[in-house]
């Protein structure tokens, strides 16, 4: 597929903002998990509410979440882009920042590919 040039470049900052994403969050999922008695994944999540701050960025990142999942399911089926849910359950595994430029990625290469 020869890629045009903007969307080569939009590619590399997805990808970029993926990457970034991905170190930013596991380098402090790894410190949390390190944590002696930290409650694992219902501390971590107990976590997001230990204060208004903490709750408002967490409800945040949810509903944008969820925002993005719907996103990925409509755009997959208008695109036929295939194993949506690869995306949608890795967003909760590793991150929903990393996993949706990802998919952003999959969506580019899929309208390069049906332009004329």
């Amino acid at each position: 597929m020869n890629l045009s040039r903007s969307g080569k470049a939009l590619c590399a900052l997805y990808v970029a903002l993926a990457v970034v994403a991905l170190v930013a969050t596991w380098s402090f999922n790894l410190q949390f998990f390190a944590l002696p008695d930290n409650g694992g994944l219902v501390g971590f999540v107990r976590g997001g509410y230990a204060n208004p701050a903490a709750a408002s960025l967490t409800n945040d990142l949810f509903l944008l979440g969820a925002a993005c999942t719907v996103f990925m399911f409509t755009e997959s089926r208008r695109l036929g882009i295939r194993f949506v849910w690869v995306y949608v359950i890795l967003s909760f595994v590793i991150a929903v920042s990393v996993m949706f430029p990802l998919f952003m990625v999959a969506r580019q290469l899929r309208l390069e590919a049906a332009r004329p």
